[in-house]
């Protein structure tokens, strides 16, 4: 099994990378509004099924960022490890992403586009 929480701590870089790459060759993404008590979040994911594992990215409000990731063990526990994005890994963001997840936020609404706005 892998260990995630130190695959974060050592390629959350190449995780964002990964993710940004996946969601703007989708047509369409959907990016996504959650809430929980008085967190809210705008989130893009993706999942992989095989492994029971979802990679995300959030933006909550005053321009904090982080990396999701929740799994499964083989003991069907199920895990979180969430990464705070340092300035650079923001940096590294796409502004069109950015601005879209900001506008969900910000709206209290998802929104489902090309993944090609994202990229822009």
């Amino acid at each position: 099994m892998i260990n995630y929480e130190e695959l974060v701590k050592t390629q959350s870089g190449a995780l964002i990378e990964k993710l940004v790459i996946h969601v703007t060759e989708k047509d369409p993404v959907e990016v996504l509004f959650n809430h929980l008590n008085e967190d809210q979040w705008a989130i893009i994911s993706m999942h992989n099924y095989e492994e029971d594992l979802e990679i995300s990215l959030r933006l909550h409000f005053n321009d904090f960022y982080d990396l999701y990731i929740g799994y499964y063990d083989d003991e069907d526990e199920f895990f979180e490890v969430i990464h705070p994005l340092t300035a650079e890994e923001k940096e590294s963001l796409p502004m069109g992403l950015k601005k879209i997840m900001a506008k969900v936020l910000n709206d209290e609404r998802g929104m489902r586009l090309a993944g090609r706005f994202l990229s822009r």
